[in-house]
């Protein structure tokens, strides 16, 4: 059998016998900038937070409680932490006069069941160059934030009033959906959920966000193919000992 070089993109040199075929793909390039990558900010590399997730081999999701205020809303960057108190958004005025440009807020307001941030504060926030809102909790105007295209993932949504006598605390530590997230911290959400990935650890998460992006393009590629996924994930062949029996017939696990 012909051993594949290590470097298949190679060219072969002159007059040498061509590469075996395969049922492999070939080596695959490094993803396009596709439909995801355009759609996902440029502070993640365009990566989604379950793709971060997966490769960061860390619990770096928050809770799925928060959710998008209207569909399609997505968001990345550098946290400005919030810790205010529920049903006063003074703390969030503040945050928005005050946060450098590029930054995303991430305010905890301990869930509470308030319209903590709507229109007037989105509209302020884009003047400032703030790309979105994470908040532990509600917010309202929701088609206003919508029709600006202002990305707000929060735990509900409420008309009812807040009070602005709480100044809050900013740029510290804050809890939110379960996960400790400091200033600083890269926040990233969309459709599937948030994610807050440990400024130490960004650009091996990103590193590894890369790889794993490629290999699962090289997956679709095979599957497309023909490949099976027990095949990719080496599953086809039952646990030792086992009496169960794959379904599908036996093949050779692909190279790895």
């Amino acid at each position: 059998m012909t051993t594949t070089p290590d470097n298949p993109s190679e060219p072969l040199p002159p007059g040498a016998p061509q590469r075996e075929s395969t049922t492999e793909p070939a080596a695959c390039a490094a993803p396009a900038r596709d439909r995801q990558w355009r759609d996902m900010p440029a502070a993640a590399r365009g990566h989604t937070t379950a793709t971060l997730y997966e490769a960061s081999g860390m619990d770096i999701a928050l809770d799925p409680g928060l959710r998008p205020a209207w569909p399609g809303a997505r968001l990345a960057g550098p946290a400005f932490t919030v810790r205010g108190t529920g049903g006063d958004n003074l703390a969030l005025h503040r945050a928005v006069a005050t946060a450098p440009a590029g930054h995303v807020l991430v305010a905890d307001h301990h869930g509470a069941q308030h319209g903590h941030w709507g229109e007037i504060l989105a509209v302020a926030a884009q003047v400032r160059g703030l790309p979105g809102l994470v908040i532990d909790g509600a917010v309202r105007d929701v088609d206003e934030l919508r029709r600006l295209g202002f990305p707000v993932f929060a735990r509900g949504i409420s008309i009812t009033r807040t009070s602005k006598k709480h100044p809050g605390i900013l740029g510290v530590p804050i809890t939110i959906g379960g996960v400790q997230i400091d200033k600083g911290d890269l926040v990233v959400a969309d459709s599937d959920g948030a994610v807050a990935i440990p400024a130490s650890h960004i650009q091996r998460v990103l590193d590894a966000s890369d790889t794993r992006t490629a290999t699962e393009r090289c997956h679709l590629q095979a599957i497309r193919a023909g490949a099976t996924t027990l095949q990719l994930y080496g599953l086809g062949r039952p646990p030792p000992g086992s009496s169960a029996t794959s379904p599908e017939r036996s093949v050779p696990s692909p190279r790895r």
